[in-house]
This record gives C-alpha cells, sequence and structure tokens, in this order.
C-alpha cells in the first residue's frame, strides 16, 4: 500500500531529477526529508519532489510517473544543459509572470515577425482550398521534394553553379536537415564546428553519439572547436584545426553575422580537400549578405549545402527548406553519398507539406521573390538601427551588415549577467553568448527580427540603459 502524508516525506528516498534555474540545467539529487517538508509548507515544487495542486499534494512518483525497465540513452545524458532557445523562452515566461504590467521587447530567439506576403499566402491558400476538390486532391508529393520546386531551388540559388536539380532535396527546414544528415553519417565520424555557432550542430552530434562528455569549459570531448572572434575575424586558424571528418560551417554565421569572404573559404575547402573532409556549409542567411561575400559554398565546389526559406521569406512557421548533396561527394570507399541520402529521405521523411511547397514555388516567381526582397531589407534596417544603437553608447559591435543578427561585446563580463541584467532593468529578451559556445562568452547576440516600433523602443531603452 502507498504510504501517504507525512510517511512520503520519509519513503521516497531514491534519488530523483530536478530541475535548478540557478545553474540552468537538470541535477541528479538524493531525497531530503527536509526539503519535502519546506516545500510541503510553501505547497509548491521544490526539487521535483512535492507539489501542491488544487490543495492535493503530490509525491515523487506521482510526478515522474511509472519507471520502467528502459535505460536512458546514454548521449542523452550527456547533454547537461538544455537546448537554449527553450531556455530563453523559459526566462521569458518567468519575466512576464514577474513583471505583468511591463512591455517585454524580444531581441532574442531569431523568429521573423513580418507577414508573409500575399502573393505567397494567396498560392498556398488556393492549394489548401484544391485539397477539398475531386481534381486538385493530392496525396503523398516525392520525398525529395516537388520537382518544380527543385528546378526552381537550382535555378534561383544555383544559377551559374554546377547543381542539378536531381540534387536538391526539399525538406520541412534546415534544422530538420541537421539531424538527417547526422542520422546518415552516424556516430564513427569526427566533426568539427565554429565556435561559437548554431547549438544544434553540437547537440545533434552529441545525440548521434559523435561526442565525449563536456567539461567544465562547455567543451564536448571528440568535438574540434574551431574559436572564431575578432582576433581572427572570425575565421578559424585552419593550421591549428586538427582534421575532422564532417566540418559544419555556417555563412553568414549565427550569431556573430560574419559573412566569410571567397578567400576564407577557398582556405575552408583547400583544407576540407587535403584532409578528405565533407564540409556541412548552412547557408540560411545568404539572402541577407549585401556585399560579395559568397553567398554559396558551392561558389568554390565540394561539400553538403543546407539551407531554408525560414528567415528570407518568414517561412518560420511555415517550414520549408533544402539541401543539396552534389552526385561527385563519395565516401571512403567510393560510394556516392547522395544515395544514402536519399535512402535516409525515403525511410524517415514522407516529403514536405504540398501547401508549403506551393508557398515556395510562389517565392520563386519573379513578384513573389521581389515581395521576399523587401522583408529582408526591412529587417536588415532594424539591424542598422540597433548597430547604431549600440555604437552610440561606446559598445563594440559585429555583424548586423550581412546577417540580422548583432554581436554586442562586454568585456570583461559574464553573458548570462549581461543579458539578465537586460532583461529586468530594459524589459528587453537577448541571447548570451555563451549558449552558442565558450568563445561566446562576453557577448550578447541581438536578433533583428521585429516589428519597427520594437526595435525603435528597444533602442531607446537600450540607450538608456547603457549610457
Amino acid at each position: 500500500m502507498e504510504s501517504s502524508g507525512w510517511s512520503a516525506l520519509i519513503d521516497q528516498r531514491e534519488p530523483v531529477w530536478w530541475y535548478n534555474p540557478k545553474r540552468r540545467q537538470h541535477v541528479q539529487s538524493a531525497w531530503n526529508p527536509v526539503v519535502g517538508v519546506l516545500s510541503l509548507i510553501n505547497g509548491n515544487l521544490y526539487g521535483g519532489i512535492i507539489q501542491k495542486e488544487d490543495n492535493i499534494f503530490k509525491t515523487q512518483k506521482d510526478l515522474l510517473g511509472c519507471r520502467t525497465k528502459v535505460p536512458r540513452n546514454v548521449n542523452m545524458e550527456k547533454l547537461r544543459n538544455g537546448y537554449l532557445f527553450p531556455e530563453i523562452s523559459r526566462l521569458e515566461v518567468q519575466h512576464i509572470e514577474k513583471y505583468p504590467n511591463a512591455k517585454l521587447i524580444s531581441l532574442g530567439i531569431g523568429d521573423t515577425t513580418e507577414p508573409v506576403p500575399q502573393i505567397i499566402t494567396t498560392s498556398m491558400a488556393n492549394y489548401a482550398h484544391a485539397l477539398s476538390t475531386v481534381d486538385g486532391y493530392t496525396g503523398y508529393g516525392p520525398e525529395q521534394g516537388n520537382k518544380a520546386l527543385r528546378k526552381a531551388i537550382a535555378k534561383e540559388f544555383y544559377k551559374d553553379l554546377p547543381i542539378k536539380d536531381t540534387e536538391v532535396f526539399v525538406s520541412d527546414g534546415a534544422q530538420c536537415d541537421i539531424t538527417r544528415l547526422q542520422l546518415l553519417l552516424g556516430s564513427n565520424v569526427t566533426i568539427a564546428v565554429q565556435d561559437p555557432s548554431f547549438p544544434a550542430y553540437i547537440d545533434s552530434s552529441v545525440i548521434i553519439g559523435q561526442a565525449g562528455v563536456e567539461d567544465e569549459a562547455g567543451r564536448y570531448g571528440s568535438i574540434e572547436y574551431m574559436k572564431c572572434g575578432p582576433h581572427n575575424n572570425f575565421f578559424p586558424n585552419l593550421a591549428t584545426t586538427s582534421r575532422a571528418d564532417i566540418i559544419f560551417f555556417c555563412s553568414p554565421n549565427n550569431p556573430t553575422g560574419h559573412a566569410a569572404t571567397r578567400k576564407q573559404l577557398e582556405q575552408l575547402v583547400n583544407f576540407a580537400r587535403e584532409n578528405g573532409s565533407i564540409i556541412i556549409f548552412d547557408s540560411a542567411y545568404s539572402s541577407y549578405i549585401k556585399d560579395d561575400s559568397p553567398r554559396s559554398i558551392y561558389e568554390i565546389p565540394v561539400a553538403i549545402e543546407i539551407s531554408s526559406f525560414s528567415k528570407f521569406a518568414g517561412f518560420t512557421g511555415v517550414r520549408l527548406g533544402w539541401t543539396v548533396v552534389p552526385e561527385e561527394v563519395l565516401y571512403s570507399n567510393g560510394f556516392p553519398v547522395i544515395h544514402d541520402f536519399n535512402r535516409i529521405v525515403c525511410t524517415c521523411f514522407n516529403g514536405a507539406s504540398n501547401i508549403a511547397q506551393a508557398g515556395g514555388l510562389a517565392c520563386l516567381s519573379s513578384e513573389g521573390f521581389l515581395a521576399v526582397r523587401s522583408l529582408v531589407d526591412y529587417y536588415m534596417e532594424n539591424a542598422k538601427i540597433l548597430v547604431e544603437t549600440f555604437a552610440s553608447v561606446g559598445l563594440k559591435v559585429y555583424g548586423g551588415t550581412n546577417a540580422p543578427y548583432i554581436w554586442v561585446h562586454f568585456p570583461g563580463s559574464n553573458s548570462w549577467d549581461v543579458c539578465t541584467k537586460v532583461l529586468e532593468k530594459a524589459h528587453i529578451i537577448t541571447i548570451p553568448g555563451s549558449g552558442f559556445g565558450p568563445s561566446g562568452e562576453e557577448f550578447l547576440r541581438i536578433s533583428a527580427f521585429g516589428h519597427r516600433e520594437s526595435i525603435l523602443e528597444a533602442s531607446s531603452r537600450l540607450k538608456s540603459l547603457f549610457q
């Protein structure tokens, strides 16, 4: 018979996992009856052990559910911290509860804010309506994507480059393709990543089994961290970089906003060729490039490229992207990588939404492309305002010219502390640079995605805070 009341506080002695908001991670803790008593008195969750809901006290077993005999994935256990962006969302919710009357402005997660152009939404609406008719109904499409869309992507983004439409795989977004590529490559490869970089590269590597244990500096074993900062113009010193099978490289970079020059990409490609490595090139922000920096790795060939409609067309909620796997990229045994990726796609994915793909085709029409370019220009004007804001108070600012992200330096500061200060004092959400890797410490990432009036209000608050 289950113990209840005060005896439950004594009997539930097994170790439990609980969320420590100060350390921003889940921690395993032995049962402490004193903690249980305190939780019972206060009537709230402390250490994930006792919680009061509708005047009913729930024990650890009630909260954690039924324990099975299935062991936890050992790779998941290596992920000590929560994924960065949900952690920021949690901070946002907590702040709103604490300051319900404050007008919170988000310069944090890179989510688009402006409406999708009507020519694109009309195309999707028409396709959706046609599904209710006998003649217009469609079911599963090709796993690789609508042929017309694949041709349009090859033509619009890779014109004058040696990319065929048969090498383009349409997907439900670049982040999903990162995971599919990890599944393709398996756990027996070594990887290198820019530091700082988009956290999905490292987290997916840990989950798939490519990484060792995380050290106190926040670096996982068996991963080559390529430091990129102001000291090296945000490009790694390849002379001191160890060989890796797979090199994740994002340009323009998230979070720093730096777009690699042609010379830098040539060095990277030569490094990959000399070491027999495969580059996975993330070009999700290529549409924001304003100067002559390469928009595709295929301007200097050899790589797998992933990209997305999310940021240039406002498709963060629609979900549509693509990956290019050239036929000439081969494994060490000479087998084409594209054949295995096609198998992964056919096995693990039934193709992107037909409605989303109709929207993608509309984006790449002449009228649609002009419309989405106006969105890009809008966000880059926001970026200009934010760059000028931080520069005006004497802070060193990077990015914001070829990407919708601004990388602001706070020398000698802890990035989480600065993030918290900006949130508490100015009611503005930002992202701590250390969330993107150890080399992101002392920086904040500022997103230019937002309504203009919010950007202007944020500018005013930030000037007041830092002047």
